[in-house]
C-alpha cells in the first residue's frame, strides 16, 4: 500500500523577524486619515445592482474569497444568514459556479469586485456584518509591502466599521500576529490560535498548507489563545 504523498507548498520568508517597527504608526494615520482614492465605477456598479436585492439580513462577507469553497462552507454552516463572497478574479469566481459578476445561489452571493471597494460602500450604504473573514490573504512579506497587509491597509478603519466578528488565517505567523496587534490596538479585542493538524480545511489554500504540514494560524476577536 502506498503512502500518501505530502505537499509540498513552501513556507513564508521574510527578513521581517517580528511585527513591523513601523505598524502603530501606520494604523494610526489611516485612523486619522480617512482613504479617498476614488471608487471604481465596476465595483460602484455591481454593488448598486448588489443592494437592490439585499434586505440587510445578517450578513457574512467572505472578503478575497478565491473559488468560493469558504464562501459554499460558510452558506451551509449559516443557512439564516446571507454570505457574501468577494473577489477581483472572474476565473476564479468562474471556477465557484458565477455565471456573471453577481451570481446568488440560496442564501451565498458571489460577487467581482475589489475588496477594498466592496468595503467602502458597504459602509456608505451603512451595512453591518455579522461575520467578517479573510482567509489566506496574500502576507506581502517583504517589509516594504507593510501597507498591502489589510490591518495596514488604507481600508482598515472602514473594514472595522463593518463590525462583527473577524476571522483571519495564515501560515505567516507574523501577518497575525500584526493582525492580532491592530485589532487589539484598535480596541477590538483578537487573539492567536493555531488550527489542530486534522482540521476540516475550507479553502484550497487552506488544504496546501495543511498537506505541506505548516502551522496555520487563526486570529479571532471571539476566541480564547490556545497554550
Amino acid at each position: 500500500m502506498k503512502q500518501a504523498t505530502r505537499a509540498n507548498s513552501r513556507r513564508v520568508t521574510s527578513s521581517q523577524i517580528d511585527i513591523h517597527p513601523r505598524l502603530q504608526e501606520v494604523v494610526s494615520r489611516h485612523l486619522e486619515h480617512r482613504w479617498q482614492q476614488p471608487i471604481r465605477e465596476h465595483n460602484r456598479a455591481v454593488f448598486t445592482e448588489l443592494a437592490g436585492t439585499v434586505d440587510l439580513q445578517s450578513l457574512i462577507f467572505d472578503l478575497g474569497c478565491g473559488v468560493g469553497e469558504s464562501t459554499t462552507w460558510l452558506a451551509r454552516q449559516h443557512p439564516d444568514c446571507l454570505v457574501v463572497g468577494v473577489d477581483r478574479s472572474a476565473a476564479r469566481l468562474r471556477v465557484a459556479g458565477a455565471t456573471s459578476d453577481l451570481h446568488r445561489t440560496g442564501n451565498k452571493v458571489l460577487v467581482r469586485s475589489d475588496v477594498e471597494d466592496f468595503v467602502r460602500l458597504a459602509v456608505q450604504s451603512q451595512w453591518r456584518a455579522k461575520q467578517i473573514w479573510l482567509l489566506y490573504p496574500n502576507p506581502s512579506p517583504k517589509s516594504a509591502q507593510l501597507k498591502r497587509r489589510w490591518h495596514a491597509h488604507p481600508v482598515w478603519p472602514d473594514m472595522l466599521a463593518l463590525g462583527g466578528r473577524l476571522e483571519m488565517r495564515t501560515n505567516w505567523k507574523i501577518y497575525a500576529l500584526e493582525m492580532q496587534w491592530t485589532l487589539n490596538y484598535c480596541q477590538r479585542p483578537a487573539s492567536v490560535s493555531v488550527l489542530a493538524d486534522d482540521h476540516q480545511p475550507i479553502t484550497p489554500f487552506e488544504r496546501k498548507y495543511q498537506g505541506s504540514g505548516q502551522p496555520l494560524y487563526r486570529v479571532n476577536t471571539k476566541r480564547r489563545v490556545l497554550q
